[in-house]
Order: structure tokens, then sequence, then C-alpha cells
């Protein structure tokens, strides 16, 4: 069974920084995109960043410059560096990931979510 772990979130200063970390394990075959979303209280949520298994990048424009979204591919393990952070970043930040499995000699690819990590950016 696939599982994606976060970890890292916590509270932090504004102006400060904080690195999550999202660790996937189980029966894993391959990775395929992973992404960072977060929701805020009485908010939808919302794509942060994204990194493809190739390393191509996207980013919300509200991150840019701020936010770097990474990955180690031999670890199975996706990283947000966050710098700079500003109040209105304040949300629980999910891990999401495409993964291929590989079943009685069937393969799928499923999206997987993690259990979220609080991030509160506050004085």
């Amino acid at each position: 069974q696939v599982q994606l772990v976060e970890s890292g979130g916590g509270l932090v200063q504004p102006g400060g920084s904080l690195r999550l970390s999202c660790a996937a394990s189980g029966g894993i075959f391959s990775i395929y995109t992973m992404a960072w979303y977060r929701q805020a209280p009485g908010n939808k949520r919302e794509l942060v960043a994204s990194i493809t298994s190739g390393g191509s990048t996207n980013y919300a424009d509200s991150v840019k410059g701020r936010f770097t979204i990474s990955r180690d591919n031999a670890k199975n393990t996706g990283y947000l560096q966050m710098n700079s952070l500003k109040p209105e970043d304040t949300a629980v930040y999910y891990c999401n990931a495409g993964v291929g499995v590989l079943y009685n000699g069937r393969y799928s690819v499923n999206d997987y979510w993690g259990q979220g990590t609080q991030v509160t950016v506050s004085s």
C-alpha cells in the first residue's frame, strides 16, 4: 500500500524558512509528478508547486521566488523549501503524487495524498 508521509511543518515567524518533506513508500514502481497543495481555513485547496519526474517545475504566482520544489528520485522523496514566509502562507500543506504500482502483473498509476502538515506563520 502506497503511503505519502509529510514532515517539517511548524510555527515560524514572518520572514522565516521551513523545509517540508514528503516520503513515499510501499510497493512503488515509479513516481510521476509530485506536488504540494495547501488549504487554509475557509479556503479551497490550492496548488502551490509541482515537479515532474524529469525535474520540470511549476509554481503558484503567490510563491514564485520564495518557494522551491525538488525531489530525490532515489529516495522517493519530495521537498518544498519555503523562504521569506508570510502570514498568508499559513495553511495545512499536503503532498500529492502520481505513483505507478505493479500488482498481480498489472501496472496502474494512481493518485495519492499525504495526511497534511500544518504550517503557521505568525509573530
